[in-house]
């Protein structure tokens, strides 16, 4: 495969190295498998996270995102293969045993208790020779409340709280006992858009404050590039490419990567001699890919109209205005599939009428070589 440059600015890159305050332990992953009757869920899984990351697992639903998760939490147990908790190897321990804070996406907060007794349980259910005195625990369970910015809701119940703070109250809980790791199993699924994304900024600043080894499981991309520290993107049973944020939108390691994060299109082509030919179209465009058949990606913000004869032809089908930007559906002449062109919608922009023709080439594209 090959690229003449990245694209994009994508999310900011963010440092991987271990947060200075970080409390969790390094994570390493050695071939974890596991099977379903006869699916693969986890297919000889390798994966290292710092002390004190933020790391998102991404993928769409049977990609192996949450087994994963729940084989580190001891939830489920791997066929083979390894998790181990900075040197102490956890593949036989229980969940107690790991000592992980785990958040679900439906909060499965107990709702006869008030939010205080919700966070102090996992302190309360300790063994006796390992329980915090009642002092101890109250401070904890104070400590966190200031932590999470509901100092003041510490006996009320949980359905007397939004659905943003009910989920505020299960990551106090699960920080409560000084978890190994803190694992996030679509943690944000059950809210709406936009306690969503304020939800998911006051994490990045917990995290930041704590800085506890994080891994969070999510089908949302926007959710994780804006999020994590690093991305892991899944695809059945298997890792596809570990990266920070803007590594994953700016430099797809595969086909499937640029796929599935961000809008794409693609266009069905050959290389020769170092440039790319799209089907059905003159202009070539230089790559790194080997010669034969290939397939060019481009963000649909990553086209720019051209004069006639310098770059791909097309033929307008269908134009749509959103806010600030106008997209254009384009048919490419001898492509099997159309093209979307965005473009700002600025005052003084013309947008081509629908049947019109008109020519646009990429400004950033990678190309893959098709076997």
């Amino acid at each position: 495969m090959g690229a003449t440059e990245s694209f994009g600015a994508g999310a900011p890159a963010r440092s991987s190295s271990p947060h200075a305050d970080a409390r969790g332990a390094d994570l390493h992953i050695r071939q974890l498998s596991k099977r379903y009757s006869d699916v693969a869920a986890l297919d000889s899984v390798d994966l290292d996270i710092a002390s004190g990351e933020l790391v998102a697992l991404l993928g769409p639903s049977g990609s192996g995102k949450t087994t994963l998760l729940r084989v580190i939490a001891g939830l489920l147990h791997a066929d083979s293969g390894q998790v181990l908790f900075g040197e102490t190897d956890a593949t036989r321990l229980s969940l107690r045993e790991r000592n992980v804070g785990f958040v679900f996406q439906h909060y499965a907060l107990f709702k006869h208790m008030t939010v205080a007794e919700n966070i102090a349980f996992g302190l309360r259910s300790r063994p006796r020779a390992k329980r915090p005195d009642k002092a101890t625990i109250r401070r904890r369970v104070e400590e966190l409340l200031a932590l999470i910015q509901l100092a003041e809701h510490g006996e009320r119940y949980p359905e007397q709280l939004s659905g943003g703070q009910r989920q505020r109250i299960a990551l106090a809980r699960a920080l409560a006992i000084d978890p190994t790791v803190l694992l996030l199993d679509e943690p944000f699924g059950a809210l709406d858009a936009k306690v969503r994304i304020e939800l998911r900024r006051w994490l990045r600043r917990l995290h930041d404050q704590t800085g506890q080894t994080t891994l969070f499981v999510t089908h949302d991309q926007e959710e994780a590039l804006e999020l994590a520290d690093r991305v892991v993107v899944l695809r059945e049973g298997r890792i596809e490419q570990v990266g920070t944020p803007h590594e994953i939108y700016t430099a797809p390691a595969s086909e499937y990567v640029f796929d599935f994060i961000g809008r794409a299109n693609a266009l069905q082509g050959r290389v020769d001699a170092g440039r790319f030919l799209a089907d059905g179209q003159s202009p070539g465009f230089a790559t790194e890919a080997g010669d034969g058949p290939a397939r060019l990606y481009v963000r649909p913000h990553d086209l720019a109209l051209v004069p006639a004869g310098e770059g791909w032809s097309a033929r307008v089908v269908a134009a749509h205005r959103l806010a600030d930007r106008i997209t254009l559906e384009l048919d490419v002449d001898g492509q099997p599939r159309p093209l979307e062109f965005d473009f700002a919608a600025t005052p003084d922009a013309e947008t081509p009428a629908v049947g019109s023709r008109i020519a646009v080439q990429p400004l950033r594209y990678r190309v893959y070589s098709r076997e």
